[in-house]
Order: structure tokens, then C-alpha cells, then sequence
């Protein structure tokens, strides 16, 4: 928890201007923050963290807290009730706090949250409560969202074309920034708080990228090698592109597909920081693009990292469990089918696909899988974790599903299937 320096009147008023904005689910949190803290530059870094801090708080616990609110949910409300259920005292809130809303604060503290609805506890909508109680049973969901309304860790992936693992942990310690090895991606790195990365020489000079270890598992189980063609089917800003192309040790070809020209221009200073000189980025009008035609039957691998609902982000990404609907879902399941359909018609025979998801549910996950081997017989499962057993994986899944509670890493799904044929 970010203590308060000087919680003043005015810093309050910048919380409620945030929280009115981002109450309206019309746009992504972390932009909304970011595009205000431009516009408000003479707010100081220790605000800043103070206010992203607390809003986010609010948007992870925004159920419990309109309870505690009982009817009085105004912004002012909501961020009051955030600062006592963070632990800050009442001295440290007084300065925002009005005489007659003491004793109302204090029956927001008291609050006996143990009496409402499950989903209201969890800080869960029905629908999406409902849906992990089917998939996961009462127990583990309890445990499943508990894990989701914590702040993530900060990881980072070590380029192994310009340091080793054991080099960058020991410059971080020599800088003074306390981090370890992952627990499962060779190339992860778990830092013990969250320093800004953005100015460090490691950072700078393409030795270090942020990602989470879930996501470099994914690169892991495509395992690219040497000299091979490999698509990164939907690129976005290019994190695992960027991972693959190291595990290809630079050769090769490496196409980066992504329908968002701006997405792929965010690629270009992480690409030129990495040093790799294999990747070709590349904008598709969809997944039935004319360039991917001439490219069918070709690929050796190819890694489909949907679109997805973003449910196993929610420890980032707070505000997707109030933004999506099971309307959302659904329409995100039947993109998925396509766009796998698609990458499909570019492996070769012999090579290998990787769908993968950040979502928690099987409706964009087993579902899909399951409709598109019944569609694709020449399609075969590998399980996955005869890909990751030599990556000090404890599991026996056939197919991966890692959870914050369990791995310690953001919820993600993944797949690997092989195309039969020589």
C-alpha cells in the first residue's frame, strides 16, 4: 500500500475526476489513467502511484464497496470506503473527510460483509461468479478470485541474445532492485516490488522486456528453432513475437500478424532494443487476408494468441470483470473459432499450432479446442506438458490452464496441436 504523503483536498478531487471517468467502462483503466497523468502533469510520481493505486482498488473491490456503501455511492463515497478498506487510518484521512460523514465511515468499516451473496463478497459479477462455479466448483473460486483482486507481480523476460539470467539478476541486485528466477519460464524474472524500468541500461539496451511468466510459456510450448517459418498469428504489440525470435536465436523468418497498424508500431522500438533482425511485422485486414493465402501449408509453427475476454488479467486489468458480458463472450468464442480456422490453413505438415487464450473460461477455451478438432481431424492434441516437463513443470496437463492462485501467474490457457503428416 502506497501511504499518503499529503492527502490533501485537491488530490481527492483529481481521484473523483478519474473515478467518474472510469466508472463508465467506456475505456480501458489503464489508458484512462495514463492519458489523464498527461494532462496533469504537475502531479508527482508519488501521487500518481498514490491514485492509480487507489483507483484500481476501487475497481477490483467495486462490488463489496458499493454494499459497504449501502445506497450512498457517490465517487466521494466509494473512494472514502477504498481508503479505510486499504488499511489507511482515520488521522490519515481526515484531511478529506467531513464532520458528517464520520459516523458514516465508521459503519463502513464495521460493514459485516460476511452476510451478502457470494459474488458480492468475491467482488464478482453473477454471471461471471456463476460461470467459474460451474467450471471450478465453490471452493477453488473462492481461492481462484481472492488471487484475481491482488495486484500483480512485476515479471520480466531476460533476452538471451544479450545477457543471460544469471547476469541480469546480478545487475539488478548490484542496482539494488530484489528479484529472482521464475519458478517455470528459464528465461523469468520476478521482481520483489515494482521499480520504473523504463530509463534502466538493462531496459534500454533490449536486455529485458516486461512480461508476465504465464505468457512466456506460451513461447516455451511453440518452442520455434533455428531456421524454421513461424507466424505470431495476432502480434498486438509484440511481446511473445519478440520471445520467439530469441528462441529462434535470430534466424530464420518470423512474421508478426496483427490487424492494428498502431498495435505494430509499438512493436518497432521493443524490435529495435531486442536486436533480432528475423521478425517481419505485417498488418492483415482480418484472418482471410489474401497475404496469409500465399503463405498456406507453409509454416512450420504458428501461435494464435486470441483475442479473448481478458478474465485471467484481472489482476491488471480490474475493470474487464465490469466491462464484459456473457453477450461479449459469446461473440469472442465464435472470433476465436475463425481466426484458429485460419492460422490452421498455415501450418505445414508436421508443424505445430499453439492456441492460447488469457481467459478463465471453456467458452473460449475447451470449447473452441473441442469444435475445431471435431472440424479438423488432421489436427492432433500433444499435451502440453511434454513440452514444459523440461522446463521444471510440475504438472501432467494436456492441456495448460494457469491460474494467480496456483502458479503465481496471470490466468492463461494453451493448447498444442500438430498438423499429422511428414
Amino acid at each position: 500500500m502506497t501511504k499518503i504523503s499529503s492527502l490533501t483536498p485537491a488530490l481527492f478531487v483529481h481521484a473523483e475526476r478519474l473515478l467518474l471517468q472510469l466508472l463508465s467502462f467506456a475505456h480501458p483503466a489503464d489508458g484512462v489513467l495514463s492519458r489523464y497523468f498527461r494532462e496533469h502533469r504537475n502531479l508527482g510520481h508519488r501521487d500518481r502511484a498514490f491514485l492509480a493505486e487507489l483507483l484500481y482498488f476501487v475497481l477490483r473491490r467495486y462490488r463489496s464497496l458499493l454494499a459497504r456503501c449501502e445506497g450512498e455511492a457517490t465517487q466521494r463515497h466509494l473512494l472514502l470506503a477504498a481508503l479505510v478498506m486499504q488499511g489507511h487510518n482515520l488521522r490519515e484521512v481526515e484531511p478529506v473527510v467531513r464532520a458528517s460523514e464520520r459516523d458514516w465511515l465508521a459503519r463502513v468499516k464495521g460493514f459485516a460483509l460476511d452476510a451478502q451473496p457470494p459474488a458480492v463478497r468475491l467482488d464478482l459479477p453473477d454471471w461471471l461468479y456463476e460461470r467459474l462455479v460451474k467450471q471450478w466448483g465453490e471452493a477453488e473460486t473462492v481461492a481462484l478470485a481472492a488471487a484475481l483482486n491482488r495486484p500483480a507481480p512485476l515479471d520480466v523476460r531476460v533476452n538471451e541474445l544479450k545477457a543471460s539470467r544469471a547476469e541480469v539478476l546480478e545487475r539488478l541486485a548490484a542496482d539494488g532492485i530484489a528479484a529472482a528466477p521464475g519458478a517455470y519460464a528459464p528465461t523469468a524474472i520476478r521482481l520483489a516490488d515494482k521499480p520504473a524500468l523504463a530509463k534502466h541500461p538493462l531496459f534500454l539496451s533490449g536486455a529485458i522486456e516486461v512480461q508476465d511468466e504465464g505468457s512466456q510459456l506460451l513461447g516455451f510450448l511453440l518452442a520455434p528453432r533455428r531456421g524454421e517459418m513461424v507466424a505470431d498469428f495476432c502480434a498486438g504489440a509484440g511481446g511473445k513475437t519478440l520471445l520467439l525470435g530469441a528462441l529462434m536465436r535470430n534466424t530464420g523468418r518470423l512474421y508478426a500478424f496483427d490487424v492494428s497498424e498502431k498495435r505494430l508500431a509499438n512493436l518497432k522500438p521493443r524490435l529495435a532494443r531486442s536486436g533480432l533482425s528475423n521478425v517481419h511485422p505485417v498488418r492483415i485486414e482480418s484472418e482471410r487476408d489474401t497475404k496469409l493465402k500465399r503463405l498456406a501449408g507453409k509454416m512450420d509453427r504458428v501461435l494464435v494468441d486470441a483475442p479473448c475476454s481478458g478474465l485471467g488479467t484481472l489482476r491488471r486489468n480490474p475493470d474487464l470483470k465490469w466491462r464484459q458480458s456473457p453477450a461479449a463472450v459469446e461473440e469472442l468464442a465464435a472470433k476465436q473459432t475463425a481466426i484458429l480456422m485460419s492460422a490452421a490453413r498455415l501450418v505445414r505438415p508436421g508443424g505445430r499450432l499453439v492456441y492460447a487464450t488469457c481467459s478463465l473460461l471453456r467458452e473460449e477455451n475447451d470449447a473452441v479446442i473441442d469444435a475445431f478438432l471435431a472440424a479438423e481431424p488432421g489436427f492432433a492434441l500433444v499435451p502440453a506438458y511434454q513440452e514444459l516437463a523440461r522446463h521444471a513443470w510440475p504438472g501432467q496437463e494436456a492441456r495448460l490452464q494457469l491460474r494467480p492462485d496456483l502458479h503465481g501467474t496471470d490466468g492463461f490457457y494453451a493448447v498444442v496441436l500438430e498438423r499429422q503428416g511428414a
